[in-house]
């Protein structure tokens, strides 16, 4: 069964300022490629053939994870200088996930699990992605399907630290599989309580 985190864009969200800082006492965000895209050192390059990324995530005991970003995304920016540079999450993703990055308007090919191959921006339409940062979550067995509809999670937005750390934790702990009431919403509920930090993030 499909879980989808359906939260609006996270324009209204307030991010906490927390990340790596430089001389100038400003926060760094990950460095930029070629392609006007961060790169964090968590991320992989590779082939862009998601049945042959699933395979290698699974050898190395890792989720599969495809983010798709654009250049110039404010929301993006603000997710590589707030949240992803935040000692946990950073170790968290590191740790456990296999990271695969997609350009929205992008011009690399990229093999789906159906077998079809487009051009990023092809298959950004064909799986009905339609702004950035949005994160697909997959799960180790994915059969010949597009990787949407195999996907146990989707995350469409920018979040703060404690929703990002919490939507990969739940992912990770295979939280969508377990039959007891508790969506992720209602875990991040009750997460934001057990944290009990004054946040309600």
């Amino acid at each position: 069964m499909k879980h989808i985190f359906a939260a609006i864009v996270g324009a209204a969200l307030a991010l906490p300022l927390v990340g790596l800082v430089g001389d100038s006492g400003r926060v760094m965000a990950a460095e930029l490629g070629d392609d006007g895209l961060h790169k964090a050192p968590w991320m992989r390059e590779t082939f862009k053939d998601l049945r042959e990324d699933l395979e290698e995530a699974n050898s190395e005991g890792k989720r599969l994870a495809l983010f798709f970003e654009q250049r110039g995304c404010v929301y993006c920016t603000k997710m590589h200088e707030t949240v992803f540079p935040h000692p946990d999450v950073a170790s968290y993703i590191t740790e456990n996930f296999f990271v695969v990055q997609l350009n929205l308007y992008g011009d690399v090919e990229v093999t789906d699990f159906d077998g079809e191959t487009l051009s990023e921006k092809d298959m950004a339409r064909k799986w009905g992605v339609l702004f950035t940062p949005t994160i697909l979550f997959l799960p180790q067995e994915v059969g010949d399907v597009p990787a949407p509809q195999a996907a146990v999670a989707t995350m469409p937005g920018a979040f703060g630290v404690g929703t990002t750390l919490d939507m990969f934790t739940w992912v990770n702990e295979e939280r969508y599989a377990i039959d007891n009431g508790e969506d992720f919403q209602r875990y991040h509920a009750r997460r934001i309580q057990e944290r009990d930090n004054g946040s309600t993030d």
